[in-house]
């Protein structure tokens, strides 16, 4: 994807980069590989007067970098690096140019992992420096539509309004498969985007994953990856994947631990409070890309038209994945976590901000509500009262419906037509 394409899919990181550039010394593009990051980054340095780029997915960049890290990063005006986990060692020679000159703006860096929990990263840049993280595109940044329902659900509670929708379950289904890779969104036909996603994994086995740590066998990563595709929407219970794998317990820790720290899985924290004490504390599976996990979990758009087909978890792992998104750009500041406890009583999504009050979230993947389909909301709410702003269940129909106080039916594509409410 080239500068030009950002037009296409305006990134709402572009607005947070740009912002934080005004007063901070490092910025720091963090994410996936293929989700966009070197063309948001380009687009940043290209519209900014004197600035120079480095990208260190080549060769001679790699050698100067390692060579005379202090020059390489010598810059009057703003630096990108792409890609810095290459070359870490040019974290403690950043560190020491921005010290010396603490000017707001000095580098943009982009990188696929999670730079803190990179193998010998130098601890070089906290309190000089900003992460945005860059998921794969949400359906609000593909349709440029609102993404606003986090922000709107907190300020508006109860008396939340959204908009009718015209999506039916399999247009919703056709999104899921279809993912937020730009690449993959690109790509007509399920044939021509499952080729991607195979080459995708390939890559990141034998390219990123590697670029953190060592694996013994690749195979048993991709097996894994299978194992994981077809439990998204579940707990991550170890002794269960190792049972299934037939691999020791600490290397499938080992290895999701690496997955989540190249951003292709994130494991959802269970919630829980002095009033809940029967809640289990196992996190929740979420495949960052909805589509990669469909791929994984051999779902086709032929394979979700079956009764038996796993769809709930897929449509699921989707709407949880936009929540997801939206938090790294909402205004309130807002943690996701899951809830379930001993009696099996579950809620898919809990929202919690700052000053303790939840909302609550249901994913079902069907076109009509129930009465039943809010008993872990109830529940909920009944051990939380006021701390327990609202309930939802999102769901594949088309209108919002009440069910009771404080309870309401949404169709999913709230999650991303909804505008947030200012003030």
């Amino acid at each position: 994807m080239d500068v030009d394409e950002l037009a296409l899919f305006p990134r709402r990181a572009h607005g947070m980069a740009l912002e934080a550039l005004t007063d901070t010394r490092v910025v720091v593009i963090n994410g996936a590989r293929q989700v966009g990051k070197s063309t948001l980054a380009q687009a940043i340095a290209r519209r900014t007067a004197g600035s120079r780029e480095i990208y260190l997915d080549q060769a001679a960049a790699r050698a100067a970098a390692r060579q005379d890290p202090d020059g390489v990063v010598h810059h009057d005006g703003l630096l990108l690096i792409d890609e810095i986990q290459r070359v870490p060692d040019l974290l403690l020679s950043i560190k020491r140019e921005v010290d010396a000159d603490p000017r707001p703006g000095r580098f943009l860096l982009t990188g696929s992992a999670r730079l803190l929990g990179l193998r010998d990263l130098p601890d070089a840049l906290p309190g000089r420096s900003e992460t945005i993280e860059l998921w794969p595109l949400s359906q609000g940044e593909i349709e440029q539509s609102a993404d606003g329902f986090v922000d709107a659900a907190f300020r508006s509670g109860p008396d939340l309004k959204v908009p009718a929708s015209t999506l039916r379950r399999a247009d919703y289904l056709d999104r899921a498969l279809r993912g937020g890779y730009p690449e993959a969104v690109h790509r007509p036909t399920h044939r021509r985007r499952a080729r991607f996603f195979e080459s995708y994994i390939s890559d990141l086995i034998n390219r990123d994953v590697r670029q953190v740590s060592d694996i013994e066998r690749p195979t048993d990563m991709r097996r894994l990856l299978n194992v994981l595709g077809g439990r998204m929407g579940g707990l991550a219970v170890i002794d269960n994947i190792s049972r299934d794998l037939g691999l020791p317990g600490n290397t499938v820790r080992r290895y999701i631990e690496l997955l989540d720290l190249v951003y292709v899985v994130r494991r959802i924290p269970a919630w829980s409070s002095n009033t809940t004490t029967r809640a289990i504390a196992t996190p929740k599976l979420l495949v960052v890309d909805s589509g990669l996990g469909a791929h994984l979990a051999g779902l086709t758009p032929s394979r979700v038209t079956d009764i038996t087909a796993p769809i709930g978890p897929l449509m699921e792992n989707f709407a949880l994945g936009e929540l997801a998104r939206q938090l790294t750009w909402s205004e309130e500041p807002v943690r996701l976590y899951h809830y379930r406890d001993r009696d099996q009583v579950e809620v898919d999504g809990i929202l919690e901000r700052a000053s303790g009050e939840v909302i609550g979230i249901e994913v079902k993947a069907t076109e009509t509500v129930r009465a039943d389909d809010f008993r872990g909301l109830r529940h909920l709410s009944r051990k939380l009262g006021d701390r327990m702003i609202a309930g939802f269940v999102l769901y594949a129909g088309r209108q919002q419906l009440p069910f009771g106080e404080n309870m309401h039916a949404l169709p999913l594509s709230a999650l991303w037509e909804t505008t947030a409410v200012t003030g």
